[in-house]
């Protein structure tokens, strides 16, 4: 029989569909040690893995039978995946299967940021108010402003469709002009630096790799509106965490909300001191939908593999 190896707990429905092979599940608050993971994957032929495992080419060294490598998310460069092809084993993901929760996500830190919720809920619980007043608690509305979106995919898109929504006018760059998605979603196609100097608002969902590496930066901050506010539901390193730090602290903009962080799950203690930034623990896509259709596709991936070669979303 197959075996298997789980290196982080996942929904109910996927070792229902597993239910035919072997499979052994690493559990525990902690994350995955290299060690476990080489220990785990020694005799497997399929490794199921989140984003937080960390899939090395010494990793891959371990596993000689290893066919496929299943990650639990539609990122993936938590997997050396050039090793992992040099060696014939195939790398999945899960695409497309989050896209309407990472949306509302990025929607309701929008409105928690400029809105100032979170910071309202911390003052109900703690010192209290005085009563309403013209002048108190003052936010900014969605309505009328410039989203910029960084990086315009299924995410993006679905962003855009739910900003428009709100009355927000849709400004997005990327890698190439998508003319179809522009007349479906009213968007507006800019350079990156013309978006970062007229965007109200800015909602980053671009892919990460060598060329988004600290794309927003010290100098990206300098050329932004005061009155902007920045979210990053994409990768913690396409953002200088550190140079955001200061922009905020030097008032070059407006706010921040993060869901993801440069050194995760370390975060900057300075973000964390500021009422002005909002921060979830990498939970774009954290609902029981979403981690379920995650679940299923991740199970369905090895399946094929195991028993026709074939997998149904591959990335190498």
């Amino acid at each position: 029989m197959p075996q298997i190896f789980i290196s982080g707990e996942i929904p109910e429905v996927g070792y229902h569909q597993l239910q035919k092979y072997t499979f052994q599940v690493h559990t525990g608050e902690s994350l995955i040690t290299e060690d476990e993971l080489k220990e785990g994957v020694a005799q497997a032929e399929a490794l199921l893995c989140p984003l937080s495992t960390k899939v090395t080419a010494s990793v891959l060294e371990a596993a000689p039978n290893l066919k496929i490598i299943a990650n639990f998310g539609a990122g993936y460069d938590n997997i050396d995946v050039a090793a992992a092809t040099a060696k014939g084993i195939v790398v999945t993901n899960t695409p497309n299967v989050s896209t309407e929760a990472t949306a509302e996500l990025a929607l309701g830190l929008m409105i928690a940021l400029m809105r100032r919720i979170p910071e309202g809920d911390t003052l109900c619980r703690t010192t209290g108010f005085n009563g309403w007043a013209p002048l108190f608690f003052l936010g900014r509305e969605l309505a009328g402003k410039k989203l910029g979106i960084v990086g315009f995919g299924k995410i993006g898109q679905a962003v855009a469709k739910r900003a428009s929504a709100f009355g927000m006018e849709i400004l997005y760059s990327g890698r190439e002009r998508k003319q179809e998605e522009e007349a479906k979603y009213g968007a507006t196609y800019v350079s990156f630096a013309d978006l970062a100097e007229t965007a109200d608002v800015i909602s980053i969902h671009t892919a990460y790799n060598k060329e988004t590496h600290h794309l927003f930066q010290k100098e990206t901050f300098e050329t932004m509106k005061r009155s902007a506010f920045l979210l990053n539901l994409a990768r913690g390193p396409v953002v200088d965490e550190a140079a955001l730090a200061s922009a905020l602290q030097e008032k070059q903009l407006a706010g921040a909300a993060l869901d993801v962080f440069e050194f995760e799950p370390v975060i900057n203690d300075v973000l964390k001191e500021m009422d002005n930034v909002v921060l979830t623990p990498h939970i774009g896509n954290a609902t029981v939908e979403t981690r379920e259709a995650m679940a299923r596709l991740s199970v369905e991936n090895i399946c094929r593999i195991l028993e026709d070669g074939k997998a149904i979303t591959p990335v190498n």
